[in-house]
């Protein structure tokens, strides 16, 4: 089998293509939520706040100010991860729901039924 082929083959698995297709919706969806935090969310929290805008928030290390630690941005990006969290959560969970409920596994044999087999296949030796 050729290079080539071996990596269509490949390419071409049901989980390669399923995450490719996740991955592309996921990355989407990413910049969905960003804009909600940023744009929606965020700023009334910053205008309780006093105005303050999180992604301007950050420590000089020097005097030129080149050098900066910038918090606000790792406020923001925690908070992103917090919506996009629950919104994926709350979308696993929906679609739990509709899903048909998986039949029960038949239930197995009590412990006494086993220990009557045990003692059936004992007095048989």
């Amino acid at each position: 089998m050729s290079f080539l082929s071996e990596f269509k083959a490949f390419a071409m698995r049901g989980n390669v293509v399923d995450l490719a297709v996740g991955v592309v919706i996921g990355a989407a969806f990413g910049k969905i939520v960003t804009s909600l935090v940023n744009d929606i969310i965020m700023p009334p929290i910053g205008m309780l706040l006093g105005g303050v805008n999180f992604s301007d928030l950050s420590i000089a290390l020097d005097e030129a100010g080149k050098v900066v630690i910038k918090y606000g941005a790792f406020i923001q990006t925690m908070i992103d991860f917090l919506i996009i969290s629950m919104a994926i959560f709350l979308l696993i969970k929906a679609l739990n729901k509709l899903q048909k409920p998986k039949e029960a596994a038949p239930a197995g044999p009590t412990q006494e039924e086993l220990l009557i087999q045990i003692r059936d296949i004992l007095k048989t030796k």
